[in-house]
């Protein structure tokens, strides 16, 4: 039986597939309350300022900063208060010297001033009059004109993944459309005489393909379509005409089980006879997850090369080998511009933890809160067990560097 002699760590692995592919991004327009999570693919400019006029920040009075010169309490200024600046209208009014108008959060600011007091700084003298107990400097509670984002601004750049916040930046710029990179589809292959699907009745050497499902959830998290295409026995002929007919209609591929090295599997050979330049890493240096296949195919009539990943059967592995391949690759597919944010957390492991020089190990661990601080309990379990995970909150990682981690040690969790 063939061994992995020369194994990758996963980042080397990860360059020397994406020095393989091209992407040619996709786009469509949707409507920009619906973009949560896409990614932009064109460039957006501000078509006016933001604000569009001087506005207020608080509720009180619209002054002219002079004129509240030395005011505290021990030594307030009066202001004439001559109206009332009311919300969703054109502030019209001029003010003299020595004069003030009240003024609400979000009102716009007469031309003729340039701050507002606080009403709390503030108590009526008399009809007619405001004392005013604090100055204020020019511009104080006020926000100008372009301040937050000034007319031709870039506030998207292509290939950022929109947020909640830009979605109401765009809106507030009256940009109710955008034009965004279209879902990759990621084909899901589940292979294997043993597997059978969820709803069957298990007989004697059956297990049900649960990766497919799980893979198709994180699929969907990490921004892109997934299409299943079912489970495939360990023969040559069948497994060749889906991989080859999931190339045709996805941006990518991903195969389950299949990627390890007995005379069973049949991934390697049969992606490599599917188009260049075939498989491009067998085995990386990370605990689990071991023997993946990162590949890609020159599909018939196309000029892209499209990304095939051979994932190891147990589900803690293939979870693991989703996450360090699949999610920046889809990435990758969506031409994004900035590193991806992981939800990543510090916490201190209640164990000691070994792990060997070199390679990459990731724990499944449960989460608890103490003391201010979050520790990491880790799982232990083998592979294959699927409630190793489902029992975990986060996975933790011993970098290759590390030969482990000591009981109270701070540790890197990326949440489930």
């Amino acid at each position: 039986m063939p061994e992995f002699i020369d194994l990758l760590p996963p980042k080397i692995a990860l360059m020397q597939l994406l020095e393989h592919l091209t992407s040619q991004p996709a786009s469509e327009v949707i409507p920009t309350w619906q973009s949560e999570g896409r990614v932009a693919s064109e460039q957006i400019l501000a078509p006016h300022p933001l604000p569009v006029f001087n506005r207020s920040t608080v509720d009180g009075y619209a002054v002219r900063s002079v004129d509240t010169r030395g005011a505290s309490d021990s030594l307030p200024v009066y202001l004439d208060h001559i109206g009332e600046v009311l919300m969703g209208q054109a502030a019209e009014i001029s003010l003299a010297a020595n004069q003030c108008v009240l003024i609400h959060t979000g009102g716009m600011l007469p031309e003729s001033c340039d701050a507002v007091v606080m009403l709390e700084n503030t108590q009526v003298a008399r009809a007619g009059e405001i004392e005013i107990l604090r100055s204020v400097a020019p511009g104080e509670n006020v926000i100008k004109i372009g301040e937050d984002i000034r007319q031709g601004e870039v506030v998207i750049q292509a290939g950022s993944i929109l947020q909640a916040a830009d979605i109401g930046g765009l809106l507030a710029l009256g940009i109710t459309q955008i034009q965004v990179v279209r879902k990759p589809i990621v084909g899901i292959i589940s292979s294997g005489d043993e597997v059978v699907p969820p709803d069957a009745d298990l007989k004697a050497g059956q297990v049900r393909d649960i990766n497919t499902y799980t893979l198709a959830a994180l699929i969907d998290d990490f921004g892109a379509s997934s299409r299943i295409f079912g489970i495939v026995p360990d023969q040559e002929d069948p497994l060749r005409k889906v991989v080859a007919q999931a190339l045709q209609e996805c941006d990518m591929v991903v195969i389950t089980a299949g990627s390890s090295a007995s005379n069973k599997d049949l991934t390697a050979r049969i992606i490599n006879s599917l188009g260049e330049p075939g498989v491009i890493v067998h085995g990386v240096n990370v605990r689990p997850g071991k023997p993946t296949i990162l590949a890609g195919c020159r599909v018939p009539g196309e000029e892209i090369v499209k990304p095939v990943i051979g994932l190891p059967g147990n589900p803690v592995s293939a979870l693991v080998i989703a996450m360090l391949f699949v999610e920046p690759l889809i990435a990758f597919l969506c031409g994004v511009n900035q590193d991806l944010l992981l939800p990543l957390i510090q916490a201190r492991v209640t164990i000691n933890l070994a792990s060997s020089a070199g390679r990459e190990d990731w724990v499944p661990v449960r989460l608890e809160f103490s003391d201010g601080n979050y520790k990491a309990v880790p799982i232990f379990g083998k592979s294959n067990l699927i409630f190793t995970l489902a029992r975990a909150d986060g996975l933790l990682r011993i970098p290759p560097n590390v030969t482990g981690y000591s009981a109270g040690e701070t540790v890197q969790v990326r949440l489930l």
